[in-house]
């Protein structure tokens, strides 16, 4: 009989599951699950809440992969939640780091990159990761990621390089100023996030110079800062997931010719991968 699996890709703010029973795939969304934020107790209400009313089926294999769960403390907490709510499956916990190369590389060897919010690469032998390069964060790093170059569109507003198209469409966007910019920055919880959501600025202009500047430079730093630093690199595929990865492809694809690198996949999402990776 084939097990019915319950593949996870959790952050901080939304959780993707999806139910595979056979070839059946049913996709569920509930909040995210992050162990620095929520203890044991409220995962597991959320758990109740959210997720088990959608599920009528019994679960064989739980496939849980995400943020933080590099440190053994999270993982020992996802694991008694899992036991506590589905006693009868099997629940395998690994972090999101691991959910990038399992979905890119699947059992081959290759470079895994993530570029969404943040960013973190590693080098994957088809088995486990051999080595990897998070980032040090949206202050210090995270070369290539939302945050960073959403940083470099406001670091143009402020600085008052953009040309006067620019600078007309930005107001007409976003209707801020400096103040409430440096506010957001600051003072205000998730700074990050709000970085990252002018990303969304360079998606929709691309074609000014400026805006081909600011993408160019900002994932260069990524392949400068990180991709060069793995050996491995100049024989194996280089793999990509996440939303800037996915939104700005066409750019990778051009420095990856510029460093002589083999791209391989770049994709949206990691569950694209997981639901391979663990259907097989």
């Amino acid at each position: 009989m084939t097990p019915v699996k319950l593949i996870a890709d959790s952050g901080a703010t939304k959780t993707e599951w999806c139910l595979l029973n056979g070839r059946k795939k049913r996709l569920i969304l509930t909040q995210g699950m992050s162990t620095y934020f929520l203890t044991a107790t409220e995962i597991k209400e959320l758990l109740i809440k959210e997720l088990t009313p959608k599920i009528r089926t019994a679960v064989n294999e739980i496939h849980f992969y995400g943020t933080g769960l590099f440190d053994p403390a999270n993982k020992k907490i996802m694991q008694k939640v899992f036991r506590e709510i589905f006693p009868e499956a099997t629940a395998s916990i690994n972090d999101d780091i691991t959910a990038a190369a399992r979905a890119l590389c699947g059992d081959q060897k290759g470079i895994a990159c993530n570029l969404g919010t943040g960013t973190f690469s590693c080098y994957y032998n088809g088995k486990k990761i051999v080595k990897s390069r998070p980032g040090p964060g949206y202050v210090l790093g995270d070369e290539g990621s939302g945050a960073y170059l959403g940083k470099k569109v406001l670091q143009y507003y402020l600085y008052e390089i953009f040309d006067e198209d620019l600078k007309y469409l930005f107001d007409k966007k976003y209707n801020t100023n400096r103040a409430e910019i440096l506010q957001n920055v600051y003072k205000k919880p998730f700074p990050s996030r709000y970085l990252a959501s002018f990303a969304l600025f360079l998606a929709e202009n691309r074609g000014h110079y400026m805006v081909e500047n600011i993408l160019e430079d900002g994932l260069n730093d990524f392949f400068f800062y990180h991709l060069i630093k793995y050996p491995e690199i100049w024989k194996l595929p280089v793999n990509f997931v996440g939303s800037i990865a996915f939104g700005f492809k066409d750019v990778l694809k051009q420095l990856c010719a510029n460093y002589e690198f083999d791209l391989g996949k770049v994709i949206k999402r990691p569950m694209e991968g997981l639901v391979d990776f663990h259907g097989r």
